[in-house]
């Protein structure tokens, strides 16, 4: 299909955008990722920068700027936290346990959607939350499907490792136990956008003794299920 619209500055600048979905992406990748000219690159990601729409983290690399924040927030577009509210109530339900989705920003990973267990011991992760991207079954997911180059990096000071990743790959869902924090457990999926690209984790999470060591045999059938129901819904709004 041929996304050009025409106007070639604009097109250019979209690809470089397109690329950044993935997390914190280096001068070089963005080269890789988009095909164009690294002076082109270069002057597209800093004019990106000037308008808010792009950013550097701590590491210099580029990210999706505050301002995309800003204007999808203005024109209540936001598809998957539109949809999420129904589908996490549906999983606390079924699990007895908080549910949360998590989108990556940067080194973290923040939770854009929750629904808190109303009673009893809980794992509280309000909305807003910035947790790390080193531990949980949440980051899990969020590393799991990156290339080759940003899944090496994930890993370095990580609370798991390749061989776990490889089992999440290969399952379809992630679990922890006391990753993030110590007492709690969780299980979590991708959501994909329309393009299959992994944009977030639903989550579920709790104490390990109602979760028990091995949480992924009781849940991780009902938090698929979310994480499926929440991906189809992204990519009917987007035909």
């Amino acid at each position: 299909m041929d996304n050009s619209s025409g106007v070639g500055v604009i097109d250019k600048a979209a690809q470089v955008l397109d690329a950044l979905e993935a997390g914190p992406t280096t001068l070089a990748q963005l080269v890789t990722a988009t095909g164009l000219a690294r002076p082109t690159v270069h002057r597209l990601a800093q004019a990106l920068v000037h308008h808010r729409l792009v950013s550097r983290d701590i590491h210099g690399r580029f990210v999706l700027g505050g301002r995309l924040v800003e204007l999808a927030s203005a024109a209540g577009e936001d598809r998957l936290i539109a949809s999420a509210g129904p589908v996490l109530i549906q999983l606390r339900d079924a699990t007895g346990e908080s549910a949360q989705i998590f989108r990556r920003q940067g080194d973290w990973r923040v939770c854009v959607a929750s629904a808190e267990r109303p009673i009893g011991l809980r794992d509280t992760i309000p909305v807003g939350t910035k947790l790390s991207m080193k531990a949980g079954s949440a980051a899990q997911v969020l590393l799991a499907w990156e290339d080759h180059e940003r899944l090496l990096e994930g890993l370095q000071n990580a609370r798991f490792t390749p061989t776990v990743l490889a089992g999440v790959r290969r399952r379809g869902w992630a679990q922890s136990l006391g990753e993030r924090e110590m007492g709690v457990a969780s299980v979590s999926a991708p959501v994909r956008g329309p393009s299959g690209r992994v944009i977030a984790a639903v989550s579920i999470s709790g104490p390990i003794e109602r979760l028990t060591r091995q949480p992924g045999r009781l849940h991780a059938e009902v938090v698929g299920a979310a994480a499926r129901t929440l991906s189809e819904s992204l990519k009917k709004s987007n035909e």
